[in-house]
């Protein structure tokens, strides 16, 4: 009788243990993905124009739609 309660015992140490480095690992992914949205949003102090010269390097709008673009700001 007492081996069957340690042995149920054992399985519920090992399942506590397991959704622990669980929850452990997912506040450590969740952290880093805070921390890299924080970083990505830095970016927040860029002009409109900035993009817009972004988006032009980058070949997202021609010539003629930064001319007018620009114009526009």
């Amino acid at each position: 009788m007492m081996n069957g309660m340690f042995g149920g015992g054992m399985w519920f140490s090992w399942l506590f243990w397991i959704v622990l480095l669980v929850v452990i690992v997912w506040g450590i992914v969740q952290f880093i993905n805070r921390n890299q949205l924080a970083n990505s949003n830095n970016g927040g102090n860029e002009t409109p124009l900035d993009i817009l010269k972004k988006r032009y390097a980058k070949g997202e709008i021609t010539k003629e739609q930064f001319d007018e673009m620009r114009k526009d700001l």
